[in-house]
Formats: structure tokens, C-alpha cells, sequence
């Protein structure tokens, strides 16, 4: 599970059994209690069964550590101490710089298409799709599906090698 931290939304992403491929899941308001966003949290780790919480590290495009980031380790620590004593869950962080960037990219994707489908095919509408006087579509979750994706794939095995639990075939049988 991933977690997108943000001041008044937290987005969630999950990935499938085998930690093969992520998807925005919900979008948490946050209640301005950290006590309060910690347990719908821990809810979430219950209901989908996680044992990796993976959390959003905003680093600044250089790779410093800045104010953002430096509040997100602060969350991470309370997070470790209270998801790992109650539940056993690994909390770690990831790289999560353009994520967001990359969401609306997707977004804007998304609702191109979407409008090209309703057309029969002829182009999309003009402007910003997905933006309304001035709304600006949520897309946290999808942001935290963007940095678990890119997470799993650096933690996924190099499928060109063999796999460790099985029997190594250039072995004699010892039966």
C-alpha cells in the first residue's frame, strides 16, 4: 500500500498480491488530527491486507531534503512505531519527485480519450479536460499508484535469474 501525503488529502494506491502492478485506491481527507488519519490508515492496511506501507518522500528536484520532506519523515516515524507495534507492518518511503505531475499527465490523458470515444474519434474538446472553474481534479491516489509502481519495479527480482526457492536445475536430483 502507498500513501501520498499531503496537507488536506492523503492518496492511497494498493498493488495486487504478487506486488506486481499498483492502483490508486481512495483518497483519505485528512482531519487536521494526526491520532485520527493515522487510525483510518490502519484501517486501510486491515482491509486490504498490506504489509508494506509505502510512503511518499517529496524530495526537491536536486535530491535534498527539504521542509516537506523532513515533515513526511516526521509521519513516517509515528507511522513505524504505531503500524509495526499494532500490526507488523514494514513502513518505508520512496521517491515520490513529478509524481503528481505525472497523475494529471494521465488524467488529462484519460479524459482526452474519453471525450474522443464520445466524439466517434474526432479530437478532444479544447482546454484543460478534467478542470472546471478552477477545480482541480484529485488525483492523490493516482499519484501514490505512480510511486508504488515505480517502487515495485526496483523491488521485483531480476526475472532473467533464477528463482531462489526452487530446486537449482544445474544440480544432480539428490533423490
Amino acid at each position: 500500500m502507498a500513501l501520498d501525503l499531503g496537507a488536506a488529502r492523503i492518496g492511497v494506491a494498493v498493488s495486487d498480491g504478487r506486488r506486481r502492478v499498483a492502483s490508486p485506491y481512495e483518497v483519505l481527507a485528512r482531519t487536521g488530527d494526526e491520532a485520527s488519519d493515522n487510525q483510518a490508515i490502519a484501517r486501510l492496511v486491515e482491509e486490504v491486507g498490506a504489509t508494506t506501507v509505502v510512503v511518499g518522500l517529496p524530495v526537491q528536484l536536486d535530491g535534498r531534503v527539504g521542509t516537506a520532506a523532513a515533515a513526511a519523515l516526521a509521519v513516517v516515524d509515528r507511522l513505524r512505531a504505531d503500524l509495526g507495534a499494532r500490526l507488523g507492518v514494514e513502513v518505508v518511503t520512496a521517491d515520490e519527485r513529478l509524481s503528481t505531475v505525472e497523475a494529471h499527465r494521465r488524467r488529462v490523458e484519460q479524459l482526452r480519450a474519453r471525450d474522443a470515444a464520445r466524439r466517434g474519434g474526432r479530437g478532444g474538446r479544447a482546454g484543460t479536460p478534467g478542470r472546471s472553474a478552477g477545480r482541480r481534479p484529485v488525483v492523490d491516489h493516482v499519484a501514490a499508484a505512480v510511486f508504488l509502481q515505480s517502487w515495485l519495479d526496483r523491488s521485483l527480482p531480476d526475472p532473467t535469474l533464477p528463482d531462489p526457492t526452487l530446486p537449482d536445475p544445474t544440480w544432480p536430483d539428490p533423490s
